[in-house]
Order: C-alpha cells, then structure tokens, then sequence
C-alpha cells in the first residue's frame, strides 16, 4: 500500500476528483492548505496593499493499494495539469498498514467495499 500527498490548485479540484473516481479511486480526504511559493507579488487594489506570496491550495490524502499507485497518480498529474507555476506536487510514501473500523479488515481488503 501506498499513501500519496497531493498538494493541487483550487480551481483544479473538481476536474481531479473526477479524473480519480474515473480511475477507480473510491475514497479519499482533502483538506484546505496555505503555502509559500518562489512567486513573491503583492498586488494593489483600491489603494490597499495585497500580499499574494501566500498560495491557497488543496491537499489530498489517498492511501492505495500498489496495483492502483499508477493510476492514481496519472489522474492527479493530468488533471490538475495547467503548465503554469504552482501546479502542485505529488507525494508518495510506504503505507505500513491499514485497518477498517467497521469490519476490521487490515491491509489491502481495508482500502475497498466488499
């Protein structure tokens, strides 16, 4: 089993959640994350000074068996792609373990509805 990270722009959530239920990835969470970029800017409007070096982001955790790391991370990398500055980041780390709550299924038979 694998984990992956996936730090994506906003604007380009619904398009990777589609691209990974297309990919047979059932679950996964996400959170709201703030970052710092290369990209220092500050922006004026109206007369008021915006700092824009602070980048809003999603970041998604996925855990998945080694059979669907490919796919996975195939779906994100398309979807999210916009050839820009600040398309994200992709990683992926060893998943030891995994345990349903409901079911107490462990490892691979934890990460599906069967």
């Amino acid at each position: 089993m694998k984990k992956i990270e996936a730090i994506i722009r906003k604007t380009k959530f619904d398009d990777v959640k589609e691209a990974l239920i297309a990919a047979d990835i059932e679950w996964f969470s996400y959170t709201e994350v703030r970052g710092v970029g290369k990209d220092r800017e500050e922006r004026i409007y109206r007369g008021v000074i915006y700092d824009t070096s602070s980048i809003e982001r999603y970041l998604l955790n996925i855990v998945v068996r080694d059979v669907n790391l490919e796919k996975a991370v195939q779906a994100i990398t398309k979807a999210a792609y916009t050839g820009e500055i600040g398309d994200g980041r992709i990683f992926i780390f060893p998943a030891e373990d995994a345990i349903s709550i409901r079911s107490g299924k462990r490892g691979d038979a934890s990460l599906f509805n069967a």
